[in-house]
């Protein structure tokens, strides 16, 4: 029969070409089963040929399993061959006087692989049964395994129950996550198909515990070799989460993960261990951590690892826990930066309990220390600031030397207003000193002195040249700010004399500023040159006479102890 109906014939072809593919996708599945069941069918094969020549006795059970009544269901040799995996299964007559709810099962390989040479299971006996799937973290070879129950009289102790050898035919590595009863009890589950993976510089931690709470806390730590790094991480809502550096370089990193001990305040004890095998070659330099990391609840998320290389600015991350001691009042975070002699000190805020910025490495190329603070939460007023260090890491830095050029602590030189004031501060000045000279006297003249700060130690963390461009008011420290700024912002080195001045009764600490002119230092004090103190208060009367003044006359009043940066 001829079909002259296009659309049937077009359909014809439609369901042709379906049962084809349907043919082709069935017969690929099918193929794809048998060679898999072919891969089965050849370990179980080399199992069978390896029992053969084995002499397969029976298992042997010692006396102090037929003292408590086990029975074991499996295996039933003492030696024999398997294929990637063995169930040990057991029942115990007289569990109920047992002083432990596991039983302990020793795994150990007779060739030391990446993945070690030993795992321990702690298999839970429910109703006086136990049952655990072992398999072979090493792949193909002969392991030797030990069964222990606890003991009816002893706390943590344990008798052999039975022993036996595998002969593993399966070249596949698998090392089970275990946990110990310490995790087991904290409901720990970590995110991990096998105890042995792979990593990258960085290993991706996370899981869950379901019964710790937001106030506990996990510790880790690493190993390889003799090198050991130790690190808490919180908790939150039951989960966990940490990127890891693999500090080390190339090879197996352990990882050890500890749980809170219920019974011993701040002590941990061991809930599983996991290998990471990593494949960079790169190495790192830890992080320091002292105890006010986790007193003020701080989670710092970058940097994970120290010796980063920067070309000269360099940011951090992190965050506050709001529950923590001091955590609602920490809103700013101390950083200290120190190349050999030198030493900066930046200042970055933290907002919602958060804190992320950048700071500059201002000593030119070289290797700096690192140390983050918090401040000391005080109610009375002060003209000085404690903080306390939570962590420590070193920068590789390549950028150049512009320690005097750079925004820092209280002078936003890069600041739009800032650039926009010192723009019209200087122009149509010829010269570098002209400059400075203009600056100088818009200091002097619109910045009255603050006698009440002075006195109350009314000092603020945030106190800047922006904040005393907008209060048109400060002491010694914030004229300087200001002026500090001003420059920098047209180009011209300056930088923040730190001293002594003596104009009453005794010298007093004082701040004053030194601005690079045709390279010379020239030195200026915007604070005396605006006025003067009288009856405790200000009196308004600019002068220049503190504008690039005679060094003999100048260091009859002005001691000169440092600059800060």
């Amino acid at each position: 029969m001829k079909y002259r109906n296009p659309l049937v014939l077009v359909l014809l072809c439609i369901i042709a070409s379906f049962m084809l593919l349907s043919a082709c996708s069935n017969s690929a599945e099918t193929q794809a089963g048998k060679e898999e069941a072919k891969e089965e069918d050849q370990y179980e094969k080399l199992v069978n040929e390896k029992n053969e020549e084995l002499e397969l006795e029976p298992i042997e059970l010692t006396s102090y399993s037929e003292e408590i009544g086990v029975t074991l269901s499996g295996p039933e040799h003492k030696e024999f061959a398997a294929n990637g995996k063995v169930v040990v299964e057991g029942e115990i007559e007289k569990h109920s006087g047992l002083k432990s709810d596991y039983a302990w099962i020793k795994v150990r390989s007779k060739e030391e692989g990446l993945a070690g040479d030993q795992l321990e299971y702690y298999t839970p006996i429910e109703g006086g049964k136990f049952k655990q799937v072992i398999h072979f973290f090493n792949g193909e070879g002969e392991y030797s395994v030990k069964v222990q129950l606890p003991s009816k009289d002893r706390e943590n102790y344990f008798y052999d129950t039975a022993s036996f050898t595998v002969h593993n035919v399966n070249p596949e590595v698998k090392r089970d996550v275990t946990y110990t009863p310490f995790g087991r009890d904290a409901d720990l589950n970590v995110s991990l198909d096998s105890s042995f993976t792979k990593g990258n510089e960085v290993f991706a931690f996370k899981g869950e515990a379901g019964q710790l709470t937001d106030d506990d806390t996990i510790m880790l730590k690493l190993r390889k070799d003799s090198d050991t790094w130790t690190h808490v991480i919180p908790v939150k809502d039951g989960t966990f989460s940490y990127d890891v550096p693999l500090f080390y370089g190339k090879g197996v990193h352990e990882l050890e993960v500890l749980v809170p001990d219920e019974e011993r305040e701040n002590y941990y004890q061991t809930a599983t261990t996991i290998l990471i095998d990593n494949e960079s070659t790169r190495t790192m330099s830890p992080i320091e951590y002292s105890d006010t990391y986790m007193e003020r609840g701080v989670t710092l998320e970058s940097p994970q690892y120290g010796g980063d290389e920067s070309e000269g600015l360099y940011t951090v991350k992190g965050s506050i826990d709001p529950k923590a001691e001091f955590g609602p009042e920490t809103d700013h975070i101390y950083i200290t930066t120190k190349k050999g002699e030198d030493e900066a000190l930046d200042v970055i805020p933290v907002e919602d309990f958060t804190f992320e910025d950048s700071f500059y490495l201002r000593f030119g190329p070289g290797t700096y220390e690192v140390t983050l603070s918090v401040p000391e939460i005080k109610e009375e007023n002060s003209d000085s600031f404690r903080f306390y260090g939570f962590a420590k890491f070193e920068v590789e830095s390549t950028g150049r030397d512009k320690r005097d050029l750079l925004p820092s602590r209280g002078v936003e030189s890069d600041d739009p207003k800032i650039e926009e004031l010192a723009q019209k501060l200087t122009e149509g000045k010829k010269t570098d000193r002209d400059k400075v000279k203009a600056i100088y006297d818009y200091t002097a003249k619109n910045v009255t002195y603050d006698v009440e700060k002075l006195e109350n130690e009314e000092f603020e963390w945030d106190d800047s040249a922006l904040k005393t461009l907008d209060e048109k008011t400060g002491v010694c420290q914030d004229y300087a700010y200001l002026a500090i700024a001003l420059l920098r912002a047209s180009g011209i080195e300056a930088r923040f004399v730190e001293g002594m001045a003596s104009g009453g009764l005794w010298p007093q600490r004082h701040a004053w500023v030194e601005a690079n002119v045709d390279g010379d230092w020239l030195t200026m004090d915007p604070t005396w040159g605006s006025g003067y103190i009288k009856e405790d208060k200000f009196v308004a009367d600019f002068n220049e006479k503190y504008f690039d003044p005679d060094q003999a006359e100048f260091k009859k009043t002005h001691t000169r102890t440092g600059v800060s940066y």
